[in-house]
């Protein structure tokens, strides 16, 4: 089947993470079942524009939203692209596709303020599952690292010794984040008490659960979606709000976009400059202590 020779080159060849790939069978499987109730002897590399122009109305319909919709023709784009690449078609039926308007959205980070007063906090509880969910929130805003960077973290890639951690990143890209004093004494009293439960050889990974077993995604928004109620109003309180917080701080505080953009394993700078979103009163403050005529 064409989808499955599509989804084994993006793994085997394009190196995409489990997570990348699942997304990528999810709306190709979704696009083929509407192509078989539009038309069951209408095969794959067959449809023509007009037919997917008619899946994105569906989808329009269904109140899906136009972020969502772009994404999942973008999956379908990479489709029909490899489709050429094994020439099994001569054109993509997409080739004159435009993505539909979706406004920016501006994720608004966790202040200084809400972090700082749950890491000092008594939330946590002194037994495993508090001291697992308090070093997973403080890890999220010291490297920044992704969900999925975090749940599939090994002990060899954190090196106490110097104070350094290697992330496996999108397409298998690696990263060097440095561990700081704050992070490093968490990281050592988390060891200290993980190695009372486990031994030292019962799993790869370093984050786990109190049974031995990695940790499910569920399972870490959970952590911060809760335990952030306790100290934001915000709307969101997800592990990525984390890391928005993460660079917009460091920028925030001076730090060199570039730099950002290492630390966060952008490829491109455009992508980190996402989180050089800032408050109205950073902006003031800035324009007042910058401006001749304001001093």
């Amino acid at each position: 089947m064409l989808i499955e020779k599509f989804l084994d080159y993006l793994q085997f060849e394009k190196n995409y993470s489990s997570n990348t790939l699942n997304a990528y069978k999810r709306d190709l499987i979704q696009y083929n079942k509407f192509i078989a109730e539009y038309n069951d002897k209408l095969k794959i590399e067959e449809v023509n524009y007009k037919i997917i122009r008619s899946w994105i109305v569906t989808m329009v319909n269904n109140n899906i939203s136009n972020r969502s919709i772009n994404r999942k023709v973008s999956s379908l784009k990479s489709f029909y692209n490899f489709l050429i690449k094994t020439e099994t078609i001569n054109s993509s039926p997409l080739k004159a596709h435009t993505p539909l308007k979706q406004s920016k959205k501006i994720q608004v980070p966790f202040s200084q303020d809400e972090i700082n007063s749950l890491l000092d906090s008594d939330f946590f509880t002194n037994d495993y599952r508090g001291i697992l969910q308090k070093t997973i929130i403080a890890f999220f805003y010291f490297t920044g690292v992704r969900r999925i960077e975090l749940i599939t973290l090994k002990k060899s890639d954190v090196n106490i010794e110097s104070s350094t951690v290697k992330i496996m990143g999108k397409r298998s890209k690696e990263r060097i984040i440095p561990i700081l004093p704050k992070l490093k004494k968490a990281i050592i009293f988390f060891n200290e008490i993980k190695f009372k439960f486990h031994d030292q050889t019962s799993s790869d990974y370093f984050f786990i659960s109190k049974n031995g077993k990695q940790l499910s995604e569920k399972f870490v928004y959970r952590t911060v979606n809760e335990y952030f109620k306790l100290v934001s109003p915000k709307i969101k309180k997800a592990p990525h709000v984390l890391r928005h917080s993460f660079a917009t701080h460091l920028i925030n505080e001076g730090a060199d976009i570039n730099s950002v953009k290492e630390l966060l394993g952008h490829s491109s700078l455009s992508a980190t400059q996402v989180y050089s979103h800032t408050s109205m009163e950073r902006i003031k403050e800035v324009f007042k202590n910058s401006h001749p005529r304001a001093k």
